[in-house]
Protein backbone atom coordinates (compact mmCIF):
# COMPACT_ATOMS: atom_id res chain seq x y z
CA UNK A 1 0.00 0.00 0.00
CA UNK A 2 1.04 3.70 -0.04
CA UNK A 3 3.46 5.37 2.26
CA UNK A 4 2.51 8.65 3.60
CA UNK A 5 4.59 11.69 4.55
CA UNK A 6 4.68 14.99 5.22
CA UNK A 7 7.97 17.01 4.09
CA UNK A 8 7.59 20.60 5.46
CA UNK A 9 3.62 21.63 4.64
CA UNK A 10 3.41 19.08 1.46
CA UNK A 11 2.28 15.73 1.99
CA UNK A 12 4.42 12.82 -0.27
CA UNK A 13 3.10 9.60 -1.24
CA UNK A 14 6.13 7.17 -2.11
CA UNK A 15 4.92 3.80 -3.67
CA UNK A 16 6.26 1.02 -1.89
CA UNK A 17 9.07 -0.86 -3.36
CA UNK A 18 8.23 -3.42 -5.40
CA UNK A 19 8.77 -7.49 -3.89
CA UNK A 20 11.20 -9.02 -5.54
CA UNK A 21 9.52 -11.65 -8.30
CA UNK A 22 9.78 -15.20 -6.76
CA UNK A 23 12.49 -16.81 -8.70
CA UNK A 24 12.09 -20.52 -9.96
CA UNK A 25 14.32 -22.90 -9.62
CA UNK A 26 15.04 -24.75 -13.05
CA UNK A 27 13.87 -27.99 -13.82
CA UNK A 28 16.45 -30.41 -13.76
CA UNK A 29 16.99 -30.81 -17.81
CA UNK A 30 17.74 -26.96 -17.75
CA UNK A 31 20.36 -27.13 -15.01
CA UNK A 32 21.69 -30.09 -17.21
CA UNK A 33 22.63 -28.29 -20.64
CA UNK A 34 23.23 -24.87 -18.97
CA UNK A 35 27.02 -26.99 -17.80
CA UNK A 36 29.64 -25.35 -20.07
CA UNK A 37 30.46 -28.19 -23.51
CA UNK A 38 27.18 -30.17 -22.94
CA UNK A 39 25.03 -29.01 -25.85
CA UNK A 40 27.61 -29.20 -28.23
CA UNK A 41 29.24 -32.50 -27.25
CA UNK A 42 25.46 -33.78 -26.65
CA UNK A 43 24.19 -32.37 -30.46
CA UNK A 44 27.06 -34.13 -32.23
CA UNK A 45 26.13 -37.28 -30.17
CA UNK A 46 22.88 -37.34 -30.94
CA UNK A 47 23.64 -36.96 -34.75
CA UNK A 48 26.42 -39.91 -34.47
CA UNK A 49 23.72 -42.11 -32.08
CA UNK A 50 20.64 -41.95 -35.11
CA UNK A 51 22.56 -44.19 -37.19
CA UNK A 52 23.02 -47.60 -34.64
CA UNK A 53 18.98 -47.64 -35.50
CA UNK A 54 19.20 -47.22 -39.11
CA UNK A 55 22.12 -49.59 -40.06
CA UNK A 56 20.88 -52.86 -39.46
CA UNK A 57 17.12 -52.00 -41.71
CA UNK A 58 19.56 -50.46 -44.22
CA UNK A 59 21.08 -53.86 -44.40
CA UNK A 60 18.74 -55.96 -44.52
CA UNK A 61 16.76 -54.05 -47.24
CA UNK A 62 19.78 -53.54 -49.34
CA UNK A 63 20.71 -57.16 -49.49
CA UNK A 64 17.34 -57.97 -49.78
CA UNK A 65 16.58 -55.90 -52.79
CA UNK A 66 19.80 -56.69 -55.13
CA UNK A 67 20.52 -60.15 -54.28
CA UNK A 68 16.69 -61.57 -53.39
CA UNK A 69 17.46 -63.35 -50.02
CA UNK A 70 16.03 -62.16 -46.91
CA UNK A 71 18.35 -65.48 -45.32
CA UNK A 72 21.53 -63.83 -46.65
CA UNK A 73 20.68 -60.60 -45.18
CA UNK A 74 19.82 -61.96 -41.81
CA UNK A 75 22.89 -63.69 -41.37
CA UNK A 76 25.24 -60.94 -42.66
CA UNK A 77 24.10 -58.37 -40.09
CA UNK A 78 24.10 -61.52 -37.48
CA UNK A 79 27.35 -61.53 -38.16
CA UNK A 80 28.13 -58.20 -37.49
CA UNK A 81 26.45 -58.58 -34.57
CA UNK A 82 28.61 -61.21 -33.12
CA UNK A 83 31.70 -59.10 -34.77
CA UNK A 84 30.65 -56.62 -32.53
CA UNK A 85 30.40 -58.23 -29.44
CA UNK A 86 33.78 -59.24 -29.81
CA UNK A 87 35.56 -55.55 -31.16
CA UNK A 88 33.25 -53.61 -28.89
CA UNK A 89 35.27 -54.05 -25.63
CA UNK A 90 38.43 -53.99 -26.74
CA UNK A 91 37.61 -50.59 -28.70
CA UNK A 92 36.48 -49.22 -25.48
CA UNK A 93 39.02 -50.23 -23.55
CA UNK A 94 41.12 -48.33 -26.22
CA UNK A 95 39.01 -45.35 -25.55
CA UNK A 96 39.54 -45.51 -22.00
CA UNK A 97 43.69 -46.07 -22.19
CA UNK A 98 44.15 -43.42 -24.79
CA UNK A 99 41.24 -40.76 -24.98
CA UNK A 100 38.03 -40.55 -27.12
CA UNK A 101 39.05 -38.46 -30.25
CA UNK A 102 42.39 -40.19 -30.49
CA UNK A 103 40.52 -43.74 -30.61
CA UNK A 104 37.09 -42.89 -31.90
CA UNK A 105 37.76 -41.33 -35.02
CA UNK A 106 39.63 -43.77 -36.77
CA UNK A 107 37.94 -46.41 -35.17
CA UNK A 108 34.86 -44.80 -36.64
CA UNK A 109 36.78 -44.31 -40.07
CA UNK A 110 37.18 -47.82 -40.19
CA UNK A 111 33.45 -48.49 -39.65
CA UNK A 112 32.37 -46.46 -42.25
CA UNK A 113 34.88 -47.76 -44.99
CA UNK A 114 33.01 -50.91 -43.80
CA UNK A 115 29.92 -50.07 -44.62
CA UNK A 116 30.84 -47.94 -47.84
CA UNK A 117 32.71 -51.74 -49.13
CA UNK A 118 28.77 -53.21 -48.24
CA UNK A 119 27.18 -51.07 -50.58
CA UNK A 120 30.16 -51.33 -53.25
CA UNK A 121 29.88 -55.25 -52.72
CA UNK A 122 26.21 -55.40 -53.27
CA UNK A 123 26.06 -53.44 -56.07
CA UNK A 124 29.26 -54.84 -58.09
CA UNK A 125 27.28 -58.49 -57.19
CA UNK A 126 30.83 -59.36 -55.46
CA UNK A 127 30.72 -62.73 -53.84
CA UNK A 128 29.21 -63.51 -50.76
CA UNK A 129 32.15 -63.57 -48.41
CA UNK A 130 32.50 -59.98 -49.30
CA UNK A 131 29.58 -59.01 -47.78
CA UNK A 132 30.54 -60.70 -44.79
CA UNK A 133 33.73 -59.47 -44.20
CA UNK A 134 32.38 -55.91 -45.16
CA UNK A 135 29.87 -55.56 -42.50
CA UNK A 136 32.11 -57.28 -39.74
CA UNK A 137 34.36 -54.47 -40.56
CA UNK A 138 31.79 -51.72 -38.98
CA UNK A 139 32.08 -54.08 -35.48
CA UNK A 140 34.99 -51.08 -34.72
CA UNK A 141 32.08 -48.61 -34.42
CA UNK A 142 32.48 -47.01 -31.21
CA UNK A 143 30.09 -47.16 -28.04
CA UNK A 144 28.74 -43.84 -28.40
CA UNK A 145 26.23 -43.70 -25.58
CA UNK A 146 29.18 -45.06 -23.50
CA UNK A 147 31.40 -42.18 -24.07
CA UNK A 148 28.38 -39.49 -23.61
CA UNK A 149 27.50 -41.34 -19.78
CA UNK A 150 31.26 -41.59 -19.52
CA UNK A 151 31.75 -37.13 -20.45
CA UNK A 152 28.20 -36.79 -17.64
CA UNK A 153 30.46 -38.88 -15.32
CA UNK A 154 33.28 -36.89 -15.65
CA UNK A 155 31.80 -33.40 -16.13
CA UNK A 156 28.99 -34.10 -13.04
CA UNK A 157 31.43 -36.37 -10.70
CA UNK A 158 29.95 -34.28 -7.32
CA UNK A 159 26.66 -34.08 -8.57
CA UNK A 160 24.24 -38.10 -7.84
CA UNK A 161 21.15 -36.27 -9.08
CA UNK A 162 22.67 -34.45 -12.16
CA UNK A 163 24.42 -37.93 -13.14
CA UNK A 164 20.78 -39.73 -12.48
CA UNK A 165 19.30 -36.96 -15.04
CA UNK A 166 21.62 -37.38 -17.41
CA UNK A 167 21.50 -41.42 -17.56
CA UNK A 168 18.31 -40.77 -18.08
CA UNK A 169 18.06 -38.29 -20.80
CA UNK A 170 21.11 -40.67 -22.30
CA UNK A 171 18.53 -43.79 -22.36
CA UNK A 172 15.25 -41.24 -23.36
CA UNK A 173 18.21 -40.98 -26.39
CA UNK A 174 18.69 -44.33 -27.02
CA UNK A 175 14.87 -45.31 -27.33
CA UNK A 176 14.55 -42.14 -29.80
CA UNK A 177 17.60 -43.31 -31.93
CA UNK A 178 16.27 -46.35 -31.97
CA UNK A 179 12.18 -45.37 -32.55
CA UNK A 180 13.20 -43.33 -35.68
CA UNK A 181 16.27 -44.83 -37.23
CA UNK A 182 14.28 -48.13 -38.74
CA UNK A 183 11.88 -45.95 -39.95
CA UNK A 184 14.04 -43.24 -41.22
CA UNK A 185 15.96 -46.09 -43.07
CA UNK A 186 13.10 -47.77 -44.58
CA UNK A 187 12.17 -44.24 -46.05
CA UNK A 188 15.26 -43.53 -47.80
CA UNK A 189 15.49 -47.38 -48.85
CA UNK A 190 12.28 -47.06 -50.52
CA UNK A 191 11.74 -43.91 -51.32
CA UNK A 192 14.90 -43.09 -53.11
CA UNK A 193 17.58 -46.11 -53.84
CA UNK A 194 18.25 -49.28 -51.50
CA UNK A 195 21.43 -48.08 -50.77
CA UNK A 196 20.40 -44.84 -49.53
CA UNK A 197 19.81 -45.79 -45.95
CA UNK A 198 23.27 -47.21 -45.38
CA UNK A 199 25.40 -44.23 -47.04
CA UNK A 200 22.91 -41.55 -45.41
CA UNK A 201 23.91 -43.56 -42.08
CA UNK A 202 27.45 -43.74 -42.58
CA UNK A 203 27.52 -40.08 -43.38
CA UNK A 204 26.01 -38.68 -39.69
CA UNK A 205 27.93 -41.25 -38.36
CA UNK A 206 31.82 -39.84 -39.34
CA UNK A 207 29.96 -35.88 -39.11
CA UNK A 208 28.81 -36.62 -35.67
CA UNK A 209 31.97 -38.41 -34.13
CA UNK A 210 33.78 -35.52 -35.53
CA UNK A 211 31.59 -33.23 -34.13
CA UNK A 212 31.75 -34.99 -30.78
CA UNK A 213 34.96 -35.57 -30.39
CA UNK A 214 35.81 -31.92 -31.51
CA UNK A 215 34.42 -30.79 -27.88
CA UNK A 216 37.95 -31.69 -26.05
CA UNK A 217 37.13 -29.55 -23.05
CA UNK A 218 34.47 -31.87 -21.79
CA UNK A 219 36.48 -34.94 -23.00
CA UNK A 220 37.29 -37.73 -19.90
CA UNK A 221 41.40 -37.39 -19.18
CA UNK A 222 42.91 -40.56 -20.17
CA UNK A 223 44.58 -42.67 -17.75
CA UNK A 224 48.15 -41.25 -16.86
CA UNK A 225 50.67 -43.35 -18.98
CA UNK A 226 51.76 -46.17 -16.62
CA UNK A 227 49.87 -45.33 -13.99
CA UNK A 228 47.33 -47.89 -12.31
CA UNK A 229 43.68 -48.20 -14.27
CA UNK A 230 42.25 -50.38 -11.93
CA UNK A 231 41.05 -54.15 -12.21
CA UNK A 232 38.99 -55.11 -15.02
CA UNK A 233 35.19 -54.35 -15.33
CA UNK A 234 34.49 -58.11 -15.49
CA UNK A 235 36.63 -58.77 -11.86
CA UNK A 236 34.07 -55.92 -10.01
CA UNK A 237 32.23 -57.89 -7.37
CA UNK A 238 28.95 -58.56 -8.71
CA UNK A 239 29.34 -57.53 -12.39
CA UNK A 240 29.13 -60.77 -14.01
CA UNK A 241 26.02 -61.39 -12.31
CA UNK A 242 24.59 -57.66 -13.65
CA UNK A 243 25.84 -58.53 -17.24
CA UNK A 244 23.89 -62.03 -16.46
CA UNK A 245 20.94 -59.57 -15.66
CA UNK A 246 21.45 -57.40 -19.02
CA UNK A 247 21.71 -60.67 -21.17
CA UNK A 248 17.80 -62.09 -19.67
CA UNK A 249 16.77 -58.02 -20.33
CA UNK A 250 17.88 -58.35 -23.96
CA UNK A 251 16.43 -61.82 -24.05
CA UNK A 252 13.22 -60.00 -23.22
CA UNK A 253 13.47 -56.98 -26.00
CA UNK A 254 14.48 -59.45 -28.63
CA UNK A 255 11.64 -62.04 -28.10
CA UNK A 256 8.82 -59.04 -27.76
CA UNK A 257 9.50 -58.00 -30.95
CA UNK A 258 10.33 -60.44 -32.98
CA UNK A 259 6.83 -61.99 -31.45
CA UNK A 260 4.54 -58.58 -32.26
CA UNK A 261 6.02 -59.05 -35.57
CA UNK A 262 4.55 -62.08 -36.27
CA UNK A 263 1.37 -61.70 -34.09
CA UNK A 264 0.87 -58.45 -37.02
CA UNK A 265 1.59 -60.38 -39.57
CA UNK A 266 -1.04 -63.33 -38.58
CA UNK A 267 -3.85 -60.04 -38.56
CA UNK A 268 -2.22 -58.68 -42.20
CA UNK A 269 -0.47 -55.30 -40.90
CA UNK A 270 3.24 -56.54 -41.30
CA UNK A 271 3.61 -53.91 -43.84
CA UNK A 272 2.28 -51.25 -41.27
CA UNK A 273 4.19 -53.08 -38.08
CA UNK A 274 6.75 -49.99 -37.62
CA UNK A 275 4.20 -47.76 -35.77
CA UNK A 276 3.16 -50.54 -33.35
CA UNK A 277 6.58 -51.33 -32.70
CA UNK A 278 7.41 -48.08 -32.26
CA UNK A 279 5.05 -47.47 -29.54
CA UNK A 280 7.00 -49.93 -27.32
CA UNK A 281 10.37 -47.20 -27.95
CA UNK A 282 7.99 -44.05 -27.64
CA UNK A 283 6.71 -45.24 -24.06
CA UNK A 284 10.35 -46.03 -22.81
CA UNK A 285 11.58 -42.54 -24.17
CA UNK A 286 8.40 -40.92 -22.24
CA UNK A 287 9.37 -43.07 -19.09
CA UNK A 288 13.01 -41.87 -19.24
CA UNK A 289 12.68 -37.99 -19.21
CA UNK A 290 10.04 -38.36 -16.39
CA UNK A 291 12.33 -40.58 -14.35
CA UNK A 292 14.96 -37.98 -14.52
CA UNK A 293 12.88 -35.15 -13.85
CA UNK A 294 12.01 -37.16 -10.40
CA UNK A 295 14.51 -37.63 -7.40
CA UNK A 296 14.61 -41.51 -6.43
CA UNK A 297 17.09 -43.45 -3.55
CA UNK A 298 20.67 -42.42 -4.58
CA UNK A 299 21.89 -45.93 -4.23
CA UNK A 300 20.66 -47.82 -7.48
CA UNK A 301 20.65 -51.37 -5.90
CA UNK A 302 17.63 -50.11 -3.81
CA UNK A 303 15.92 -49.01 -6.90
CA UNK A 304 17.09 -52.06 -9.33
CA UNK A 305 14.60 -54.90 -7.71
CA UNK A 306 11.59 -52.42 -7.74
CA UNK A 307 12.54 -51.00 -11.51
CA UNK A 308 12.19 -54.82 -12.84
CA UNK A 309 9.83 -56.17 -10.99
CA UNK A 310 7.56 -53.09 -12.50
CA UNK A 311 9.11 -54.23 -15.90
CA UNK A 312 8.22 -57.56 -15.91
CA UNK A 313 4.53 -57.02 -14.62
CA UNK A 314 3.86 -54.82 -17.28
CA UNK A 315 5.98 -57.28 -20.23
CA UNK A 316 3.35 -59.54 -18.98
CA UNK A 317 0.80 -57.15 -20.50
CA UNK A 318 1.59 -58.40 -24.25
CA UNK A 319 1.06 -62.02 -23.25
CA UNK A 320 -2.92 -60.84 -22.07
CA UNK A 321 -3.63 -58.98 -25.31
CA UNK A 322 -2.36 -60.88 -27.49
CA UNK A 323 -4.40 -64.10 -26.37
CA UNK A 324 -7.85 -61.54 -26.80
CA UNK A 325 -6.38 -61.04 -30.77
CA UNK A 326 -6.87 -57.26 -30.44
CA UNK A 327 -4.46 -55.36 -32.53
CA UNK A 328 -5.24 -52.39 -30.50
CA UNK A 329 -5.60 -53.96 -27.09
CA UNK A 330 -1.63 -55.22 -28.34
CA UNK A 331 -0.83 -51.69 -29.12
CA UNK A 332 -1.47 -50.10 -26.10
CA UNK A 333 0.20 -52.99 -23.95
CA UNK A 334 3.56 -52.46 -25.84
CA UNK A 335 3.11 -48.84 -25.01
CA UNK A 336 2.64 -49.46 -21.33
CA UNK A 337 5.11 -52.61 -21.03
CA UNK A 338 8.32 -49.32 -22.78
CA UNK A 339 7.01 -47.64 -19.62
CA UNK A 340 9.26 -49.44 -17.08
CA UNK A 341 12.45 -50.10 -20.09
CA UNK A 342 13.57 -46.72 -19.35
CA UNK A 343 14.23 -46.70 -15.37
CA UNK A 344 14.90 -50.12 -15.43
CA UNK A 345 18.33 -49.69 -17.85
CA UNK A 346 18.99 -46.19 -16.06
CA UNK A 347 19.00 -47.84 -13.01
CA UNK A 348 20.82 -51.02 -13.85
CA UNK A 349 23.49 -48.55 -16.13
CA UNK A 350 24.29 -46.50 -12.58
CA UNK A 351 25.43 -49.47 -11.01
CA UNK A 352 27.93 -50.35 -13.73
CA UNK A 353 28.80 -47.08 -13.13
CA UNK A 354 29.43 -47.53 -9.64
CA UNK A 355 31.22 -50.53 -9.96
CA UNK A 356 33.60 -49.86 -12.74
CA UNK A 357 36.76 -48.28 -12.13
CA UNK A 358 36.57 -44.68 -13.56
CA UNK A 359 39.39 -45.06 -15.65
CA UNK A 360 37.69 -47.86 -17.48
CA UNK A 361 34.36 -46.87 -17.32
CA UNK A 362 33.41 -46.81 -21.37
CA UNK A 363 35.01 -50.37 -21.33
CA UNK A 364 32.43 -51.40 -18.52
CA UNK A 365 29.54 -49.79 -19.91
CA UNK A 366 30.40 -51.52 -23.09
CA UNK A 367 30.04 -54.78 -21.52
CA UNK A 368 27.08 -54.10 -20.62
CA UNK A 369 25.66 -52.96 -24.01
CA UNK A 370 27.59 -56.36 -25.84
CA UNK A 371 25.81 -58.34 -23.04
CA UNK A 372 22.03 -56.78 -23.85
CA UNK A 373 22.83 -57.07 -27.46
CA UNK A 374 23.44 -60.39 -27.33
CA UNK A 375 20.03 -61.22 -25.02
CA UNK A 376 18.38 -59.62 -27.64
CA UNK A 377 20.00 -61.56 -30.37
CA UNK A 378 19.18 -65.06 -28.37
CA UNK A 379 15.68 -63.83 -28.07
CA UNK A 380 14.99 -62.89 -31.51
CA UNK A 381 16.17 -66.80 -32.48
CA UNK A 382 14.36 -68.15 -29.62
CA UNK A 383 11.21 -66.24 -30.28
CA UNK A 384 11.08 -66.94 -33.86
CA UNK A 385 11.09 -70.70 -32.63
CA UNK A 386 8.61 -70.03 -30.09
CA UNK A 387 6.44 -68.73 -33.39
CA UNK A 388 6.85 -71.44 -35.06
CA UNK A 389 5.67 -74.10 -32.73
CA UNK A 390 3.59 -72.22 -30.45
CA UNK A 391 2.19 -69.68 -32.61
CA UNK A 392 2.51 -66.09 -32.32
CA UNK A 393 0.15 -65.46 -29.07
CA UNK A 394 1.57 -67.93 -27.00
CA UNK A 395 5.11 -66.72 -28.16
CA UNK A 396 4.22 -63.33 -25.90
CA UNK A 397 5.16 -66.11 -23.09
CA UNK A 398 8.75 -65.90 -23.96
CA UNK A 399 9.51 -62.35 -23.22
CA UNK A 400 7.12 -63.00 -19.87
CA UNK A 401 9.37 -65.49 -19.26
CA UNK A 402 12.55 -63.53 -19.44
CA UNK A 403 11.72 -61.11 -17.69
CA UNK A 404 10.96 -63.51 -14.62
CA UNK A 405 14.54 -64.19 -15.33
CA UNK A 406 15.90 -60.73 -15.19
CA UNK A 407 14.15 -60.09 -11.99
CA UNK A 408 15.09 -63.77 -10.66
CA UNK A 409 19.00 -62.85 -11.43
CA UNK A 410 17.91 -59.13 -10.10
CA UNK A 411 17.39 -60.06 -6.71
CA UNK A 412 19.93 -62.43 -6.33
CA UNK A 413 23.01 -60.06 -7.46
CA UNK A 414 20.81 -56.64 -4.91
CA UNK A 415 22.82 -57.59 -1.83
CA UNK A 416 26.59 -57.31 -4.08
CA UNK A 417 28.72 -54.61 -2.57
CA UNK A 418 29.68 -51.86 -5.23
CA UNK A 419 33.17 -50.86 -4.81
CA UNK A 420 33.49 -47.64 -7.06
CA UNK A 421 31.92 -44.61 -6.91
CA UNK A 422 31.69 -40.85 -8.34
Amino acid sequence: MPIFTVSGSTLVIAAPAPRPAASRAPGPYRRLFAVPGARAFTAGNLLARLPMGMFGVSAVMMIAGQRGSYALAGAVTATGLAATAVAAPWTARLIDRYGQARIAVPATVLAVLGSLSLVLCVRTGAPDWTLFASYAATATTPNLGGMSRARWAHLLRDDPAGRHTANSFEQAVDELCFMCGPVLAALLCSAAFPEAGTLTGALLLLTGVLLFTAQRATEPPPAPPGTATGPAPLRAPGMRGLLAMFLAMGAVFGSMEVASIAFLDAHGLAGGSGPVLALQALGSCLAGLLYGALRPAADPRRRLVPCVAAMTFLMCLPYAAAATGSVLLLAGALLAAGMATAPTMVTAMSLVQRMTPPARLNEGMTLAVTALLAGIAAGAASAGTAVETLGPARAYALPAAAALLTLALATARNGTRTTFRY
